[in-house]
Formats: C-alpha cells, sequence, structure tokens
C-alpha cells in the first residue's frame, strides 16, 4: 500500500473529525468508497497498518502541504484582506502541548524528570498563523515540533523550535512583508536580532519582571503620551519612546509601547510591547491591536483544535519514532483546510450557517457519508446547505 493513501486516509480522520483511530476503523468499511473518492484514497489502511507507515514518516516531510496551501491563498487574493501596518502580515507564534504521559513515550519525547524519580514524556509543537485584529479566520502555516533533538540529551525548547521555524519561513517565503506577533520569551536580544536579520518586523509583549532595565530606563526618561475616549466610553491611554535600548548592554534599540485600557465600570488592563515600528500618535493605536492580535494564535487555533472536535488533545498514536508529531502535522492541516474553506468557498460557508455551528457541521458530513453516495465535496456542502436528502425510511416493529 502506498505512503499517500496513509497520509490521506490520516487526513480524513482529523478532517472528518473522528475521536479515534479505532472509530475509524469500525466505520472505514461502511463509508469507504466515499472516502476514497472524497480524498482521493487507492486504498484504505487499518488503524494498525496506518500507525506503523506514519511512524517511519518525517514529520518536515509534510511542510510543503502547508506552503502549497498558502500559495493557493495568495493565488486567489484572499490572503490581501489580511494585510496590517505598512502593507505587512501579522504572524502571531506560540507554542502549545498536546501529549503528556508517565508511561508512553517514543525516541523524539521530551523529558520532565521530577523530584521523586518519576519522568513525565511529552509533546509540544510551534505554530504560527496569519492574524488580523477583524478578522475571524487564521491562516495556519507550517508548525514546528518540539522534540527530542538527535544527538541532543537536553530538551528541545520553544525557543530553539523558533529559531528554526525562522530560518524554514524566510526559505519557503522570502519575500513575504511580516510582523510577528509574540510573548515576552521571544523579548530577548538574540531573538530580535535574528529577526532583523530576516528582514521581519516584531511586535513582542515585554513585562517588568523579566525586561527591569529596559523598564527602568522607560521611566527615567521622557516619553510621549496619547489618549482618547471611545464611542462605547473606553479610555485607551498611550505612553511610548522610541530608540530604547532592550538591555543594558545597550546594543539592540527598540521603541517602547505601554498602554491601559480602562472600561466604563472602571476596570483596567495593562500591555506592553517592544517593536520596530517608529511610534507616533497617529499609529499607537494600530500597533496596539495588532499586538493583542497574538491572542488569537490561543483562542482561534489552538482553543478549536482542543474544544471544537478536532481532538488535539487525544492520544491517536505514539509509535516509537515519529508518529505523534505526523499525527498532529495531518490534524493541524485538516484545520488549516477548514480555515482556508470557511474564508474563500461559498458552498462550505453556506453548509456551516445551515448547520449553525462546526461541530454540527461535521456531525452531518458524517451522516450525509454513512446514508448516501457521495461524488464531490461541492455536492455534499451544497446538499447540507440546501437540505437535500433522500426520504427517510420509516422503521416499523409492530407485528
Amino acid at each position: 500500500m502506498a505512503i499517500e493513501d496513509c497520509l490521506l486516509s490520516g487526513l480524513s480522520i482529523f478532517s472528518l473529525k473522528y475521536k479515534s483511530l479505532l472509530q475509524y476503523d469500525n466505520q472505514r468499511a461502511d463509508i469507504g468508497d466515499n472516502l476514497k473518492r472524497l480524498f482521493g484514497i487507492a486504498e484504505l489502511p487499518c488503524d494498525t497498518y496506518m500507525r506503523e507507515r506514519l511512524d517511519e514518516v518525517d514529520p518536515r516531510a509534510l511542510r510543503g502541504c502547508f506552503t502549497k496551501l498558502f500559495a493557493e491563498v495568495q493565488r486567489s487574493k484572499k490572503l490581501e484582506p489580511y494585510q496590517y501596518l505598512d502593507n505587512k502580515y501579522l504572524i502571531s507564534l506560540d507554542g502549545t502541548g498536546y501529549f503528556s504521559s508517565k508511561t508512553v513515550h517514543c525516541d523524539q519525547c521530551c523529558q520532565k524528570k521530577h523530584k521523586n524519580g518519576s519522568v513525565t514524556y511529552y509533546h509540544h509543537i510551534l505554530q504560527a498563523a496569519v492574524v488580523n485584529p477583524v478578522l475571524k479566520q487564521v491562516i495556519p502555516l507550517a508548525p514546528e515540533p518540539i522534540s527530542q533533538q538527535d544527538g541532543h540529551t537536553k530538551n528541545d525548547c520553544e525557543l530553539n523550535a523558533a529559531k528554526r521555524f525562522l530560518t524554514d519561513f524566510r526559505r519557503e517565503h522570502p519575500k513575504l512583508p511580516v510582523t510577528l506577533l509574540a510573548d515576552a520569551l521571544y523579548a530577548n536580544e538574540p531573538f530580535v536580532k535574528a529577526l532583523k536579520q530576516r528582514d521581519m518586523s516584531f511586535i513582542l509583549n515585554v513585562k517588568p519582571a523579566n525586561h527591569k532595565w529596559l523598564f527602568d530606563y522607560f521611566k527615567a526618561e521622557k516619553t510621549q503620551i496619547h489618549e482618547h475616549q471611545d464611542e462605547q466610553g473606553v479610555l485607551h491611554y498611550f505612553e511610548f519612546i522610541n530608540q530604547a535600548p532592550l538591555n543594558s548592554s545597550e546594543t539592540t534599540h527598540v521603541n517602547l509601547l505601554f498602554y491601559r485600557q480602562t472600561m466604563p465600570k472602571g476596570e483596567t488592563k495593562n500591555m506592553t510591547w517592544i517593536t520596530d515600528f517608529k511610534l507616533t500618535k497617529d499609529n499607537v493605536f494600530t500597533v496596539m491591536q495588532g499586538g493583542r492580535s497574538r491572542w488569537k494564535i490561543e483562542n482561534e487555533t489552538f482553543n478549536t483544535l482542543k474544544n471544537q472536535g478536532y481532538e488535539f488533545e487525544h492520544n491517536f498514536g505514539h509509535g516509537k519514532k515519529n508518529l505523534s508529531h505526523v499525527f498532529a502535522m495531518l490534524m493541524l492541516l485538516a484545520f488549516t483546510i477548514d480555515q482556508i474553506m470557511e474564508m474563500s468557498c461559498k458552498l462550505f460557508q453556506s453548509a456551516l450557517k445551515a448547520a449553525k455551528k462546526r461541530r454540527y457541521l461535521w456531525e452531518r458530513i458524517t451522516g450525509v457519508l454513512f446514508n448516501l453516495d457521495v461524488l464531490s465535496w461541492s455536492s455534499l456542502y451544497d446538499g447540507i446547505a440546501h437540505q437535500r436528502s433522500r426520504p427517510k425510511p420509516v422503521f416499523n416493529d409492530s407485528g
């Protein structure tokens, strides 16, 4: 059986939001013809064979799927609405965990050793997505596994994965103008220099506890202040300074923006960012909105994966080598396809509107595949959107 059939079958599991490989294995005979037509599968593997084959796949081999999807979004002009400050694209970057166990593990697992001698094995992944403050959908980029690296005795970490991400991103998208959004973990001199070397702008969170020298400098120097109250009665207060040294070495300079939001009932929220955009009274609100868009990687990406049918934290199979990461990549690929369909396919949008919620749409799709022969995705979405179905048979158990 071709490895492509195993990969496409894995993609079908996450596209149809199966809760386990056992569920897929139990149902593949009933909907196998539909799976073959819709996903281009020649032969459907059983769950055990699929695990064995996918365990040998290098997760990096799947990066090209994400770049091809991204290229399609570009060609269709659907990426253009995501342009933001200086016509650059906001990329939110963050890591998350999706597997943890004290017993199940593989060669790629990172390890957390406890004082009592026990060990927790885990997998994390670093994910980036193009976001925009006013757009609901995100456009994921190829994820970077955070895993035990060959020849290394120490655990891999989010920052190391981020360095690999920057290199891969610029190789795959050499001319794309972007602004990276990330939390305070990334607001350090080596990472800021790495961004500048790759011609990437940035809006990074900073915190007083982790950047004491920078905040002391901010308090001591003359800053600019701008504030206004919007139509909802929210008071926006900005205080900023340009060309502040990031640390005591004074070799890297950044622009620092402090923001306080005061709600009509008095609740306040404080946030601070460093950026390479020169700050003015005319653009601080735009920079602030861009910086706050970082949360879309958590709200619109990780939250959706964990709570809206994708079963991101479920162990579909761990394997001995790469299976866990391969399944995570396939799940993120299915999520990426769903996001693109939701932002660009009218038939998909109509089907989702008819179903009212994503989870209900996945349920309807599975129901249709069980009861009807489906020739194409377009006919499937069109049927759901317009409630097309065969007459329901009457079940009669009398006499």
